[in-house]
């Protein structure tokens, strides 16, 4: 067998193997590495900002939750107001490079002073945004590029690239913390930032012959014009969207569910691993047990699901599971069972509920795509992160321990995945009746 031939069969079995056609093994393999560099990069100073979330003061965390916030509804604005400005094409470039630069700028100011508490806090708050921001744009990216059909079978196959990063960043972190410092770990994260920006530009120009914009497609607004619109056009298109605010309503009951369990897991970690080094390596090696389980499942079981059963199984297995652990711990609350229900919420949301919820944009236009996008997964997430923190802690003032915490839980998530459930049907009967390139006003 010649070596073109031998090389085209198993190029055609990945393609298989993935779910892909075989003219889109190529973007698909480019959105799985651009995840990878990109989560890689974030794994490895996630550690770094949980350490500094308890060096900020477990008691403070809901402080920064509201910082996180209100740095989000200024952030917001002047995303929309730059892509108004700036072509589709060129604007994860912008907004890339605005975070490259940020983080050589922190480089310097922890070699200035690491032991600040302020810059704890301010890198906290600064990474919370930066996670947000960065993943929000490179979904956008991927629902601009892909369209409904492939999305179904294709995100979960790019998702695992987000694993992979995710185990690849906390093993770096805690290999090299020793030997080159936070500092050190955030320049690499900047070059890895930077890496995706090749990976981008391979998968725009593919989108014009084989994807959402391939000749005979429906039609969309070319990547080579700005969006338009004004700084608050994400905030209005979702207001005016039933289909928009239900995201919304998604993503605060994902985001209250996923604070409870968190403030609970800083608060027994910083009990039982008072040193900063430490704590870093416990963090990472949960990361690193998360991914794994993630990856698994994004390669074996997400990319089969929706094709079969639907965007809605996908969005509501994970909050049903949720709600029969919340109530478990209610009955027997415990540091073990706690642990086991965090990492199966980050694994179930990073294999099912991320690339589900990134499927119901892939129907919509680019402005929704985009802007009313960016809205919901930065200003509504961190809203509903900030909202649930003060919540917790005014649960925790009424001295009801873990129980009623634990009921409230599954009662947030019962009501999460019946939202996910009606929101991903709406969008499998749209991908059986409705071209790509809805308008958020038509939903």
């Amino acid at each position: 067998m010649s070596a073109p031939n031998y090389l085209h069969r198993h190029l055609h079995r990945l393609s298989l193997a993935i779910n892909a056609r075989d003219d889109e093994l190529r973007p698909a393999l480019c959105g799985f590495l651009l995840f990878l560099c990109l989560f890689a990069g974030y794994f490895m100073l996630r550690p770094i900002r949980e350490s500094m979330g308890i060096t900020a003061g477990v008691e403070n965390l809901q402080w920064l939750f509201t910082a996180t916030f209100l740095v989000m509804l200024a952030a917001v604005p002047l995303f929309a107001w730059l892509s108004a400005r700036v072509p589709r094409l060129r604007l994860i470039d912008w907004v890339y490079g605005f975070f490259g630069i940020n983080l050589l700028l922190f480089v310097e100011f922890f070699q200035f002073a690491p032991d600040s508490v302020w810059l704890a806090r301010v890198f906290y708050v600064w990474i919370s945004v930066y996670n947000l921001f960065v993943v929000s744009v490179a979904w956008s990216l991927m629902a601009d590029v892909f369209d409904s059909g492939q999305a179904k079978r294709l995100f979960a196959f790019i998702a695992a690239g987000a694993s992979i990063g995710g185990l690849l960043g906390p093993a770096l972190s805690a290999a090299l913390i020793g030997l080159v410092g936070a500092s050190g770990l955030m320049l690499i994260a900047a070059l890895l930032l930077g890496a995706t920006l090749v990976l981008k530009r391979t998968l725009m120009r593919w989108r014009e012959t084989g994807g959402a914009g391939r000749p005979g497609a429906a039609p969309t607004q070319s990547p080579r014009q700005p969006l338009g619109g004004n700084p608050f056009s994400g905030l209005s298109a979702v207001l005016r969207s039933p289909y928009l605010l239900g995201i919304a309503g998604f993503v605060v009951l994902l985001a209250t569910v996923s604070t409870f369990l968190y403030f609970e897991q800083a608060r027994l970690v910083n009990e039982h691993f008072p040193d900063r080094e430490a704590q870093v390596r416990v963090f990472g090696t949960i990361d690193i047990i998360v991914q794994a389980g993630a990856l698994v499942s994004q390669l074996f079981i997400s990319g089969r699901i929706a094709p079969r059963l639907g965007v809605r199984t996908l969005l509501a297995v994970v909050p049903l599971i949720m709600c029969v652990g919340f109530l478990g711990l209610a009955l027997a609350p415990g540091f073990a069972l706690l642990a086991t229900l965090m990492i199966v919420r980050r694994i179930g949301e990073y294999a099912f509920v991320r690339p589900g919820r990134e499927m119901l944009f892939a129907p919509l236009d680019a402005e929704s795509k985009y802007k009313a996008k960016n809205f919901i997964d930065t200003v509504v997430y961190r809203g509903g992160d900030a909202v649930s923190g003060w919540a917790k802690s005014l649960l925790d003032m009424l001295g009801q321990g873990a129980a009623l915490v634990a009921v409230i839980g599954a009662a947030c998530a019962l009501l999460w995945g019946y939202l996910g459930w009606q929101l991903g049907r709406q969008a499998d009967d749209w991908q059986e009746t409705a071209p790509v390139g809805i308008s958020a006003v038509e939903t």
